[in-house]
């Protein structure tokens, strides 16, 4: 019995294959241990691979001051400087103006036939050569100038046999003079009335040789056709109606151009102006001052200005111009590198060093094109003056 409760109190020893408790934890424990030495392996791994953002330069930092035209960068050496250049010139005076007619070589078609209109041959903006048939025209005027012109045939033919039996008469002494004085009258009014209708057959349009009641209205000289006013089956009533067509030799043309009364004194009438078109602009024509108007229109103050220049095709009625007035006196500009000038909501910016990595923004009056890629400034900088050689680059930078 005493045995017995021994072996209930002894502490009982665990079967082959079963866990013991103090094993478990020491396995948990070596587990962390691999799991905190892998990630710091990993870690340091990680940390030797190359950054691409760490291998790129520094991007520009720009800064905008409270003035907005002034802004300010890191790295002001990225925006190379240019310097302004004295550029010397004569004083000028720019104008708008369009392209017009010459009026003394605009010759309007008229047709002193009345009737219908049968056909037309031509129409607005044709080029027509000096005898061309533009159209045709049914008219009455037309067969009562050939009925007329019948007549008075006929009656001269009577007339001049009268005339030849009165003469044979008058030798034989069976005629008075005075029968034979008016029968040679007669004969000669005859003449006349023959002259007559055949010269209103000449001027209708019609030949003599042709009678019929359609007459050709043919072009008076060469040129363009600028105006018509006529179509098919339309009525001409002669003079009293509006010309059927205009022709226009646009070979020489003319500018007229309107300047303010205050610059009239750089205007001067036999001198050139350079004319440049708005559809090509790397075309530069001359043309010569014919006439200064003496009237200024009493709304604008400004007076007519009429340029006349030669076409070498290019100027079409209508077109706008900007002409160009050299004046005497001398005027010292500025030249720039094209690029240095930033076209901007229609007015022209440079950018200008201001120190401590700032730049500043200037409005520029800009003037010609200049050979070499450089740009006449009229206002805004001064010869010697220092700006960004490329004001889109510095402009990018700033929107950016």
């Amino acid at each position: 019995m005493r045995r017995q409760n021994m072996k209930t109190r002894g502490t009982a020893i665990p079967a082959s294959g079963t866990a013991i408790p103090g094993c478990a934890a020491l396995k948990s424990a070596m587990a962390a241990m691999a799991t905190v030495v892998l990630a710091a392996f990993l870690f340091g791994c990680s940390e030797t691979k190359s950054d691409p953002k760490a291998e790129a330069p520094p991007q520009t930092k720009v800064e905008h001051e409270q003035d907005a035209n002034v802004v300010q960068v890191d790295h002001p050496e990225q925006f190379p400087l240019a310097t302004a250049v004295a550029y010397i010139s004569t004083s000028k005076l720019m104008a708008t103006g369009s392209v017009s007619p010459d009026i003394s070589r605009t010759v309007p078609v008229i047709s002193l036939a009345t009737g219908r209109v049968v056909e037309i041959r031509a129409r607005l903006g044709d080029t027509v050569k000096k005898g061309q048939i533009l159209l045709r025209v049914q008219s009455a005027d037309m067969a009562a100038a050939f009925s007329d012109y019948r007549k008075a045939v006929v009656d001269e033919q009577l007339s001049r046999t009268q005339l030849e039996r009165s003469k044979l008469l008058y030798d034989k002494g069976a005629l008075s003079l005075n029968d034979l004085q008016v029968a040679q009258d007669t004969e000669d009014k005859a003449a006349v009335d023959v002259e007559n209708t055949t010269e209103r057959l000449r001027v209708l349009g019609a030949s003599i040789d042709h009678p019929a009641a359609i007459v050709d209205i043919v072009a008076p000289v060469s040129g363009v056709i600028t105006d018509q006013q006529v179509t098919n089956a339309a009525g001409v009533a002669g003079l009293g109606s509006p010309n059927p067509f205009t022709i226009s030799d646009l070979s020489s043309v003319w500018i007229l151009c309107d300047v303010y009364e205050n610059d009239l004194a750089e205007v001067h009438v036999g001198e050139t102006a350079d004319i440049r078109i708005n559809a090509y602009p790397d075309k530069v024509l001359s043309g010569r001052i014919s006439n200064v108007g003496p009237v200024l229109d009493p709304s604008l103050r400004t007076a007519k200005v009429r340029i006349e220049v030669h076409n070498p095709g290019l100027l079409r009625v209508g077109m706008f111009v900007t002409a160009t007035f050299h004046g005497q006196k001398k005027e010292t500009h500025v030249s720039v590198p094209a690029s240095a000038v930033l076209h901007l909501h229609d007015r022209d910016w440079v950018y200008l060093p201001a120190g401590d990595k700032k730049f500043r923004r200037v409005e520029v009056t800009s003037g010609d094109t200049l050979p070499n890629n450089m740009q006449e400034l009229l206002s805004g900088l001064q010869p010697g003056q220092q700006l960004v050689s490329n004001a889109l680059v510095m402009q990018n930078t700033v929107e950016e």
